[in-house]
């Protein structure tokens, strides 16, 4: 898209991002509203941002943080507005998000349901954040301790491809009665000790440690 867009084909984009959001009826990340746009037109990433922030300064949009996110949702004022604009988006170009719009949403929601960061708390001590998230709400998370970058890399890999996994099996242990315990009754966290002493140079006494230190917190 070039620099000196017309004022029609400015506006046109505009409303494709008010389409967008009328159509997924719900809160979304900057960068996954901006992949479902590219999915059907190719635009400059900061057009979109401008565009984005036209429509936050008009009350068509609004901008909020939502579990430790910002989101974006279309507002009422917004959805009134489209009714009127909603013909300026080429009738081709309408059908093409109908057809893929949800599609692309799922892909985007189940490769950005799981996540996983670490980062560093001292010279060698480093906090995991395991995350599930559906819906831009937080289903479940948990903080984890690593003794080295390596370690804290490794844990937050595996979390990423295994939490389908483990994930209902944790929630399972935490369901049933009785008092928690970190090893004897919870075979969850053999998975978890599995991760780091597979890693022979990792400080996997470290990390067991304080796995179990904060596994009531679960």
């Amino acid at each position: 898209m070039k620099l000196n867009e017309d004022n029609e084909t400015l506006a046109e984009n505009k409303v494709l991002i008010l389409y967008i959001l009328n159509k997924i009826a719900k809160p979304i990340t900057n960068n996954a509203l901006y992949e479902l746009v590219l999915a059907v037109q190719d635009m400059n990433y900061f057009y979109f941002q401008q565009f984005l922030l036209d429509l936050q300064e008009t009350k068509y949009v609004i901008c909020y943080t939502l579990d430790d996110e910002t989101v974006y949702e279309i507002t009422e004022v917004g959805k009134n507005a489209l009714v009127l604009v909603e013909d300026l988006i080429p009738g081709i170009l309408k059908l093409k998000m109908d057809g893929n719009l949800k599609g692309n949403l799922n892909s985007i929601e189940e490769r950005d349901s799981i996540t996983s960061e670490y980062m560093p708390i001292s010279e060698n001590e480093y906090i995991i954040k395991c995350k599930i998230v559906e819906n831009n709400k937080t289903l479940f998370e948990v903080q984890l301790y690593a003794g080295s970058r390596e370690q804290a890399k490794f844990i937050s890999d595996n979390w990423k491809e295994n939490a389908i996994l483990l994930y209902p099996k944790i929630l399972k242990i935490l369901s049933q009665r009785g008092r928690f315990l970190a090893r004897q009754k919870c075979p969850i966290w053999d998975t978890f000790f599995g991760m780091v002493k597979t890693i022979p140079y990792i400080y996997g006494e470290f990390f067991e440690e304080r796995a179990i230190k904060i596994a009531p917190t679960f």
